[in-house]
């Protein structure tokens, strides 16, 4: 590791270890995209084959009624190494669905963090490995969450009980979608507005992925900060002093059969 990447982790890791940690405001440490103005128009990049096509539409018309998110889904790439590599895109976020491996996770959200701490791309991916668990409701389920944590919100519980929303950790009917509690959490987190925007529109750019950094990996790379029954946190020092974070969520307890 580079001596750049060495202290970024020293800066960052002691904020990080109880950034998973559930809480009535259910923020995750504050994350947020930066921008001038609200609400911010954050364009999701959609690398879902057609099986999740249908989940991602309805989880970002659930987000998309917070008043301080204004998402626009667009087509990208849909081939099996797109979807497996699922690149961020700088600006934006990629949703993507792919056979990553009976690996250990059922849904894995990524968020890259500048150095002032805004989110500045991001990625959530399903894990198809997991064929018999994926009844409707638990990929609405994981899919809204997966995309949440993308935005920058924890959990609203993780004792497996139903707060009615996709941010718990329930298999309950209700806990589909996002709940008025999490769009006043939203509200909260982008309350405040920034010199800088942190998004891009347009269109999505060439890839730059290389190397090691295009594999799928079982819980993403770096050091473990956080884990219990349900999830874990991993962080990750970049090259170039940034730092990506990856929040897991973990198919523990949910046997094949």
């Amino acid at each position: 590791m580079k001596q750049q990447q060495k202290l970024a982790l020293a800066l960052i890791l002691p904020g990080l270890m109880l950034s998973g940690l559930a809480s009535a405001t259910h923020s995750w440490n504050n994350y947020h995209w930066a921008r001038t103005s609200n609400p911010l128009p954050l364009i999701v990049v959609d690398s879902t084959s057609p099986e999740w096509s249908s989940e991602l539409d309805a989880t970002v018309n659930a987000w998309n009624a917070s008043k301080v998110l204004s998402l626009t889904p667009v087509q990208g790439e849909t081939d099996s190494r797109t979807r497996k590599r699922c690149s961020m895109v700088t600006g934006q976020m990629r949703v993507c669905n792919a056979a990553y491996g009976q690996n250990g996770w059922l849904g894995l959200a990524s968020i890259n963090l500048d150095s002032s701490g805004h989110i500045t791309k991001g990625t959530a991916k399903m894990n198809d490995s997991y064929s018999w668990y994926w009844t409707s409701e638990e990929k609405n389920h994981v899919m809204c969450q997966e995309v949440g944590h993308v935005f920058g919100l924890g959990h609203t519980s993780e004792d497996g009980t139903s707060q009615g929303t996709c941010m718990d950790y329930s298999s309950d009917i209700n806990s589909q979608w996002p709940n008025a509690h999490d769009y006043e959490e939203l509200a909260t987190i982008y309350g405040h507005l920034d010199s800088y925007n942190s998004y891009a529109t347009g269109s999505e750019p060439p890839s730059t992925c290389k190397g090691r950094k295009c594999n799928s990996r079982a819980f993403g790379l770096g050091h473990r900060i956080y884990g219990n029954e349900h999830f874990e946190i991993w962080a990750e020092a970049e090259e170039d002093g940034t730092l990506t974070l990856h929040h897991v969520y973990l198919a523990d307890g949910h046997e094949e059969h």
